[in-house]
């Protein structure tokens, strides 16, 4: 990996241009299963993250993140050494191997430094600062996230994966420059912390006119010119799934009736699901394929991924019908029920890539492949089939006779092959599957990081939602259910906020708005299923617990962390959609649709005013901001509320809910409700469904085939 200059020019930082591309969230994998005897033990010890737990029995004196330790730096001047990783993190676990397990480079850690271990997805906060200042000095970034900052936490070095000599040896010469000139790293900090206050700015620009949507189809046009219309993603190694650039272009191309977008979107999904980047064997998606045909996964599996996809594919079954998006959520729900949920409802946060081979090595992906031979013995008859519809082949090898399971074409055309029918192929394949997930299960499984994270939690229970309005399995809905109200008892904190992480009954960070915006999207999606106002109103409440506590008055944004908390150089602005939108961009679109049920409320207003804030990126950088061009699209495009009042509300409405309608919120009851779009409604003996447009309503009908008409025109 790239080591980081030491010098970087206030031209350089007057230039620099930071885009948040999926290439920074590659150098993470698994968590190594070896223990270090108890030789040594650091404050570590006292956290409840797997991935610091990990390091509690280093040599290394490390430290948690804390307002103390950074006050203790300060008034000892000793500089800090920060080191940032994640459980799934493969690199972070080598160098640990390498260099924070020995002592001769701990004893280097220990003289010079104030060493503290950050879990990247416990503190996204600290993470989002020292990640601008990588990419700032070197160009690009990634994990571990290797920072030397002043005592007060202003970085000025940094490098991701570094050699253990190269490591110590980097060290000695930080510290020895500090001791000897520390005039030098102290006036390249204050450069450094300039820059990254400035890339995070946002002038507030909301006289100008909402971004047409002329101008969204020029810059979708745009976009696509990186569209990989073959094997689907963009035209690169690796691929990242980027469900959320997949969700809006569902989305404009079903709205606009774009066929080559649709096509384009379908393809992508069908390759993924196809490809090893899914789990043929027990279901759920690992992080990205380091391929361009979406073969060799890098084999962890993260909630947040697997939560918005199970979103994503169950609305694409809901255009298309297609069987096989229908059986990618549900076995992706199969996944996370087995792999991932505690006793308590929530959703652990992911799965390591690497596990031990029968000899005792580490090795990434040892869990999930399969040698020929192994394959044939254990399927026996059956093997000649499933070789063919799993490419055990050159087109599914992938090293030292290792086969990623991977699918290249349709079912009928291997069924036609063989001579049998489709149902029967698909039979015999599952019964395949299902023998091999048996075998599997006898292997040494991947490492669990069983923290529970707010946003992750309400991105997977937005998938649950979805599943169940267009899978329409009941199942999915109690399964929402438990985790909505594990979320809603177990990590509220009393004055009305949330806490980020929850392990062993235990919360200690407060909540960080990709928590608010996720959650209150999860209950928005809650209520339109279940039609109990309860969910509709914990959102309300949540969200003005966000104005009160998160809004730039001047940016009209969101900051990430609340004003009750410390922060280092910045409280930034989150933005930029990446493999996980923007906290600022989901919590767009939840004002935008709480303000169809709360019309007196200034929600809308805000809404508006956040869009026209960052709409000047959206024809130079597209692929990042595809959330906000669904709100574009929300607000360029006629959007509907429907209202539903009647005996009979709950059955129409969940038709109605079954169809993708994604400029559409819905708002039922059976007589009375407090909401002002479904009051005086009732009509005695009639269950009536009114169409509606910015509370105006056209004539009720009654046949939700009618309402499907008009929300169609």
């Amino acid at each position: 990996m790239n080591s980081i200059r030491l010098v970087i020019t206030l031209a350089m930082l007057k230039y620099i241009h930071i885009l948040v591309l999926p290439f920074i969230w590659l150098n993470g994998c698994a968590q190594n299963p070896e223990t270090m005897s108890d030789k040594y033990t650091n404050d570590l010890i006292n956290e409840t993250s797997p991935y610091l737990l990990q390091h509690a029995h280093n040599p290394v004196n490390w430290e948690a993140w804390s307002p103390e330790v950074l006050e203790r730096a300060k008034k000892e001047n000793k500089l800090l050494l920060i080191s940032i990783g994640y459980a799934a993190c493969h690199w972070c676990h080598v160098m640990e191997h390498e260099s924070f397990e020995n002592e001769e480079v701990a004893q280097v850690m220990n003289d010079n430094f104030i060493n503290i271990k950050i879990d990247r997805e416990e503190r996204p906060d600290v993470d989002h600062i020292y990640m601008d200042a990588l990419q700032m000095m070197t160009g690009s970034g990634g994990w571990p996230l290797n920072i030397v900052a002043l005592p007060d936490g202003r970085p000025f070095w940094g490098a991701t994966y570094v050699k253990k000599d190269d490591w110590m040896r980097i060290l000695e010469q930080l510290s020895t420059l500090y001791q000897k000139d520390p005039k030098k790293p102290e006036e390249y900090a204050e450069k450094l912390a300039e820059g990254i206050k400035a890339i995070n700015l946002v002038e507030s620009n909301t006289d100008q006119q909402l971004f047409s949507l002329e101008q969204l189809h020029t810059a979708v046009k745009d976009w696509s010119n990186f569209f990989d219309t073959s094997m689907g993603g963009y035209k690169r190694a690796p691929k990242f799934m980027m469900p959320v650039n997949l969700n809006f272009l569902l989305h404009f191309g079903t709205t606009q009736k774009d066929a080559d977008i649709l096509k384009y979107v379908n393809t992508t999904l069908t390759k993924m699901a196809w490809g090893g980047l899914f789990d043929h064997v027990g279901g759920g998606f690992s992080r990205y394929s380091v391929d361009a045909k979406w073969h060799v996964p890098h084999f962890e599996k993260m909630l947040y991924d697997n939560g918005q996809l199970v979103s994503l594919y169950a609305k694409a079954y809901a255009v298309t019908k297609n069987e096989l998006y229908k059986s990618t959520v549900e076995r992706t729900i199969g996944f996370v029920q087995e792999e991932l949920t505690d006793k308590s409802n929530g959703f652990y946060s992911s799965l390591d890539a690497d596990s031990l081979t029968e000899t005792g090595a580490l090795e990434e992906g040892a869990y999930y492949v399969w040698q020929e031979e192994e394959l044939k013995s254990l399927l026996g008859a059956n093997f000649k089939i499933f070789k063919d519809y799993f490419n055990i082949n050159s087109y599914g090898h992938w090293e030292h006779g290792n086969y990623v399971l991977i699918r290249d074409s349709e079912g009928e055309k291997i069924a036609k092959k063989h001579g049998m029918g489709i149902g029967e192929l698909n039979e015999l394949i599952n019964d395949c599957l299902q023998l091999l997930n048996t075998e599997r299960s006898k292997r040494n499984r991947p490492r669990l990081d069983d923290k529970i994270l707010t946003s992750w939690n309400g991105l997977m229970l937005k998938g649950l939602v979805d599943a169940y309005r267009y899978l329409g399995n009941e199942a999915y809905l109690t399964l929402a259910l438990k985790n909505a109200n594990f979320i809603h008892e177990d990590l509220m904190k009393e004055d009305g906020g949330l806490f980020h992480n929850h392990k062993n009954g235990k919360s200690t960070i407060n909540g960080y708005l990709e928590d608010y915006a996720s959650v209150i999207d999860a209950f928005i999606g809650l209520y339109e299923v279940t039609l109990d106002e309860i969910w509709l109103f914990r959102a309300k409440a949540l969200t003005h617990y966000c104005n009160e506590n998160f809004f730039d008055t001047e940016s009209q944004l969101f900051f990430f962390t609340s004003k009750q908390d410390d922060y280092i150089i910045r409280r930034t602005l989150e933005v930029s959609d990446n493999v996980v939108p923007a906290s600022n961009s989901i919590m767009a679109i939840n004002l935008f649709k709480l303000s169809k049920f709360f019309p007196d409320e200034n929600f809308e207003k805000i809404s508006l005013n956040m869009l026209k804030n960052i709409q000047e990126n959206f024809e130079k950088n597209a692929q990042n901001h595809a959330n906000w061009l669904q709100l574009n699209l929300f607000m360029n495009k006629p959007f509907y509320e429907v209202a539903l009042v009647g005996e009979k509300y709950r059955e129409k409405a969940k038709e109605l809910n079954s169809h993708y309608l994604p400029h559409t919120i819905m708002a039922a009851t059976k007589k009375e409700s407090p909401l002002s779009i479904l009051q005086n409604r009732a009509i005695k003996d009639k269950t009536l469904i009114y169409v509606c447009q910015h509370g105006s309503c056209k004539l009720p009908v009654s046949d939700p085939r009618e309402a499907l008409t008009l929300l169609n025109e």
